[in-house]
């Protein structure tokens, strides 16, 4: 049976010495951030990782091939080409078929994740339950993804311009643990807080990984949440992201936009209302993700 599964050099050779791996997303370089502050954060969050005892294995397609860890100038490639699809697990056998270029997404980024026993993976914030949902159904497969795939993520929260409240009831449905990082409330991506609690709080990485291995070894399938608040200098003021979200999707409504569009669209809209205050603030907590993940990543390599 092909393979379809590639590894980097640094990637190979961390695996073979048993080094603690992350695995990290394409979508945010190719769909979530304009250039050079794209390829910029993700050679930035690779090096984090980097320093903090882990080896960084950004994922993307290419070619017909899954590539866990990305070269320099494959980095530079998604981070300028306007011709990348993002990727979720219905897209997955299409776009290898097809040799196209992928940017992974959430789920996709697990699914791959999985297939290479990377289990830590660093993202800035989780889809979930679109505002609305309850018409259009519009739900993320990063959800359905978490309840199945032994793949921990390691996040800002939901992204705010989400349903966080019906987000968090899918998890519970679907058993998915959200353990709040040195916190009892779930973030919300911009902001530190959202009304909604977490399942469980973590004060340290060795607690989460514990947590992981244990739920691991007993055969419960599926991954789980780790929401890190935003750091509190890089935090938004709630009032005022709250008050552009709502107008990001009011206009969202009124063009028609609808299911994967909408991320890129509302991510962009919030960029531009804030003057460029939601980009900072977004680069600052996939840095303080990888941050935690990279921790979590040696101590759950200790812990199993």
């Amino acid at each position: 049976m092909k393979s379809y599964i590639v590894f980097s050099e640094e990637v190979l050779n961390a695996k073979a010495a048993g080094q603690p791996i992350v695995a990290l997303e394409s979508t945010i370089i190719s769909h979530g951030m304009p250039y050079p502050q794209n390829v910029e954060t993700a050679r930035a969050v690779e090096q984090i990782i980097r320093d903090n005892g882990a080896v960084p294995a950004t994922i993307a397609l290419i070619d017909g091939q899954i590539k866990i860890g990305l070269s320099y100038d494959e980095l530079e490639m998604f981070g300028k080409s306007d011709n990348v699809a993002k990727v979720s697990r219905r897209d997955i056998g299409y776009l290898l078929a097809t040799k196209q270029l992928g940017a992974t997404t959430v789920a996709a980024t697990m699914i791959c994740a999985d297939l290479a026993e990377i289990r830590m993976f660093v993202t800035g914030g989780i889809g979930g339950v679109h505002r609305g949902a309850e018409t259009t159904m519009d739900i993320s497969a990063d959800l359905e993804e978490l309840s199945k795939t032994d793949v921990a993520v390691v996040c800002a929260g939901a992204k705010s311009i989400l349903d966080i409240g019906l987000t968090m009831e899918y998890l519970e449905t679907k058993g998915v643990p959200v353990i709040g990082y040195e916190t009892d409330e779930l973030p919300a991506f911009y902001t530190r807080k959202s009304g909604f609690g977490v399942n469980f709080r973590a004060d340290n990485p060795e607690v989460v990984a514990e947590t992981l291995a244990v739920k691991w070894h007993l055969g419960l399938a599926g991954g789980a949440v780790i929401a890190n608040p935003i750091p509190e200098a890089d935090e938004l003021d709630p009032e005022m992201i709250n008050g552009i979200i709502e107008q990001a999707l009011t206009e969202a409504k009124e063009k028609g936009i609808k299911g994967k569009d909408v991320t890129p669209f509302m991510l962009g809209k919030v960029k531009d209302l804030t003057d460029g205050k939601s980009l900072v603030a977004n680069i600052a907590l996939v840095k303080h993700n990888a941050v935690v993940g990279a921790k979590i990543a040696v101590a759950l390599s200790n812990a199993r």
